[in-house]
């Protein structure tokens, strides 16, 4: 019996799970193939780190730990669907929602003060930022979108795409130009296995151990570097002046949910910058009520709530005061006041960025028109990149979906490398001295100078996940005849070394008629960007926070979604790790849902990824049923497309069930129409007759679903309400289940 793992998560992606895996396993039912749901959910995170309190019906396994280990073996399937990757204003809210429904689960300590306390936040540690990814990327990423999903793409152009003003554009990507996490990078290659702590020397020469121990491998390449925190809040200074006199809006771009040690402690800078006026007149006051930056501006109004009313007042007008000495800032939601400074967690950089490029240099102000904006990405290890493609807007105009070529990805990220892996490494440094990184043997082997407040980063990749990220990218430009660049930076000190990794593995391959280059990421950019202008595709090699990016920027310019985009992970030990869609937008998809009963989640990642997975049974172990699935699959998502079944972002018209609903009747037709297999044929014959005959009848029932709010029963662990909401039509469910 081979098994897919089907990750459940969280917001729209796992409100659409509700409505297709019923499908799923009704169509996979007698094939030999098992679907088999892990949770790893926030919630799930959640619960299955705090199972001491709970009683035995409300444990979980930990199915995070568990899938990690799953990808150590080769007949590993996993279809894992995109997560919250948790800020700490999200943790807290999950919480909040599992203490509500009588999960006793300790409360997070944003400011722990005892033993007990620090040890608490430690263990929740875990369940924050990243936490997922580094566990179950056990291998090397291959990012694309499927070839009929790009032909469509082309020939049914997305109408997203604003045009930039022939008259001019103020917009801007503005980074630091010194004392960066770029600026103070050093690196080195291991020579051999050792262990490594960091440690934190003050000016008195106190040592401080800040990591006890970190074994490394031969081969491996770690790197240090800090960030200048005088120098990032002079830089946001100076920007907030530049957008005051240039009269555009203001914003920043962070993933402080993936850097989730350094990004919300930038954030949270660039807050106590813009609003110094207010928050260091009232700053004893904040520090008494535990009001923190970091968590943005939402945390210090929330916290605001203990005070006497009279107080609050007077510091809430202090706040608002700001705005009108202050450039404006772009809105997250201008009808409820949420600014980019809110939460760390809305804006997003891989998403936030496209869209700023798709909408001509411009963000949403507080009159809900579009301004012109500058973006501040504070370091240039990637701002860059986004430099050059708004610059490149500007000069040439709008990039066109109908014509415009591919940019798919080869992303070194198995063995949590590079960024992703960084967190218990980062630290912000409690005074003046220097952090160095000492091997077993005392030797100082990297090390930092730094002033109280900088953020130290220490990173790693090992040699083996290197080498098979060589050899992916070979196997894809052999695939598609498409040239590959290897965005790597020899001014960087990492990239210094995975350039000499590259070197001297590419040989290793026949490269014999394949166009394989190094450039930097500007250069990089300017290079694919050249080529996308003329039609032509291109694949990206790079580290792991680059594909992350990347893998954003490109697909939301040409697809209208990142959702749309296959994610294949040849996992190291030979079995597969199938990715699906992007969840940046997915907060904003379950908002709509609640007020309006309309999910326009697009699934079609999920069925994309479905197709390469049975191929994996196929190849391990003959089944010929999955052979048949795969191929009918492929039809039914080809259909899907050229009919247009897939969601629309307005309500009252066809949504993620309805979405669903198609792709389940055009795989039965697919089924009943094949002649590979006579049993699948004879069982999906009446499937695809009733489904057919009852078109009208279910297509009006989930229509009527929509048009009201609905009740989830919960935002981080909804009930069977859930359920009952993603599934609508009684006729579409009686056929399903009677499978």
């Amino acid at each position: 019996m081979a098994k897919i793992t089907w990750t459940h998560t969280d917001e729209a992606p796992a409100l659409a799970t509700k409505a297709f895996l019923p499908v799923l396993k009704a169509f996979t039912k007698g094939t030999g193939i098992e679907i088999d749901v892990a949770d790893i959910s926030l919630v799930g995170r959640i619960i299955a780190n705090f199972p001491e309190n709970l009683t035995e019906d409300q444990k979980i396994p930990d199915y995070l730990t568990i899938l990690g280990d799953m990808t150590q073996k080769p007949d590993t399937i996993i279809i894992k669907l995109p997560n919250i990757s948790a800020s700490v204003p999200q943790l807290m809210g999950a919480v909040k929602e599992l203490r509500e429904k009588g999960y006793d689960i300790p409360m997070y300590p944003e400011e722990p003060k005892t033993d007990e306390e620090k040890a608490l936040q430690k263990r929740f540690s875990v369940v924050i930022g990243s936490a997922v990814n580094p566990v179950i990327r056990q291998g090397n990423s291959d990012r694309r979108p499927a070839a009929s999903v790009k032909k469509f793409a082309q020939k049914n152009p997305h109408r997203m795409m604003k045009p930039w003003p022939e008259s001019g554009s103020k917009a801007a990507v503005v980074h630091m130009n010194d004392k960066d996490f770029y600026a103070n990078e050093t690196a080195m290659t291991m020579d051999k296995a050792c262990d490594v702590k960091i440690e934190f020397v003050d000016k008195a020469g106190n040592v401080t151990v800040l990591k006890e121990k970190l074994s490394l491998l031969k081969g491996e390449v770690i790197d240090s570097t800090h960030m200048d925190v005088a120098a990032l809040r002079e830089f946001y200074a100076e920007q907030i002046e530049r957008a005051k006199r240039e009269d555009v809006l203001l914003s920043l771009h962070l993933k402080a949910t993936m850097m989730k040690v350094s990004d919300p402690i930038m954030f949270g800078h660039c807050v106590s910058v813009y609003y110094k006026d207010a928050l260091e007149k009232h700053a004893g006051t904040l520090k008494e009520i535990g009001a923190n930056v970091n968590n943005g501006l939402a945390d210090v109004l929330a916290k605001l709530n203990k005070l006497p009313a009279e107080k609050k007042a007077e510091i809430e007008a202090d706040i608002e005061a700001v705005y009108k000495t202050q450039p404006a800032l772009a809105m997250v939601d201008s009808r409820h006041g949420i600014t980019n400074l809110h939460v760390p967690n809305n804006i997003i950089i891989d998403a936030s960025m496209p869209n700023i490029i798709r909408d001509g240099g411009k963000m949403w102000n507080s009159n809900d028109e579009l301004q012109d904006v500058i973006a501040m990405v504070p370091d240039r290890c990637y701002a860059t990149f986004y430099e050059e493609i708004l610059e490149d807007a500007k000069e040439k105009g709008q990039f066109d979906p109908a014509t415009m070529g591919n940019v798919s990805n080869v992303g070194l990220m198995a063995a949590k490398a590079e960024e992703y892996g960084s967190h218990d490494k980062t630290f912000e440094a409690k005074a003046p001295g220097v952090i160095r990184v000492v091997d077993d043997a005392g030797t100082t082997l990297l090390e930092q100078h730094v002033e109280t407040g900088d953020i130290f980063r220490m990173c790693q990749a090992k040699d083996e996940p290197i080498r098979d990220w060589v050899k992916l990218a070979v196997k894809r430009a052999r695939e598609s005849g498409s040239p590959v660049v290897f965005w790597l930076d020899e001014n960087r000190a990492h990239d210094r070394e995975i350039i000499k990794k590259v070197n001297a593995y590419l040989p290793e391959h026949d490269t014999t008629g394949l166009e394989i280059t190094i450039k930097t990421p500007r250069e990089a950019m300017k290079y694919s960007l050249k080529r996308i202008r003329r039609g032509e595709d291109t694949i990206s090699a790079t580290g792991n926070v680059l594909r992350d990016y990347l893998t954003d920027l490109f697909p939301i310019l040409e697809l209208g979604t990142s959702a749309r985009v296959l994610s294949i992970v040849p996992l190291l030990k030979g079995g597969g790790l199938y990715e699906t869609g992007a969840g940046g937008s997915a907060p904003k998809h379950v908002q709509q849902l609640v007020k309006e009963g309309h999910l326009r989640w697009d699934s079609l990642g999920e069925y994309c990824g479905l197709v390469p997975a049975f191929k994996q049974i196929v190849e391990q172990t003959g089944n010929k049923k999955a052979a048949v699935l795969e191929k009918t699959l492929d039809q039914a998502i080809e259909q899907y497309l050229e009919n247009g079944k897939l969601p629309s972002r307005k309500v009252n018209e066809i949504d993620n069930r309805g979405s669903t609903f198609y792709l389940t009747l055009y795989w039965a037709r697919a089924l009943a129409a094949q002649d590979d297999d006579a049993e699948l044929k004879a069982r999906f014959a009446k499937l695809a007759e009733d489904l057919g005959k009852n078109e009208t009848t279910i297509t009006e029932e989930l229509l009527a679903a929509q048009g009201q709010p609905v009740d989830l029963g919960g935002y981080y662990m909804p009930t069977e309400k859930a359920t009952k909401v993603m599934r609508p039509s009684t006729v579409l469910n009686e056929l399903i289940d009677s499978m």
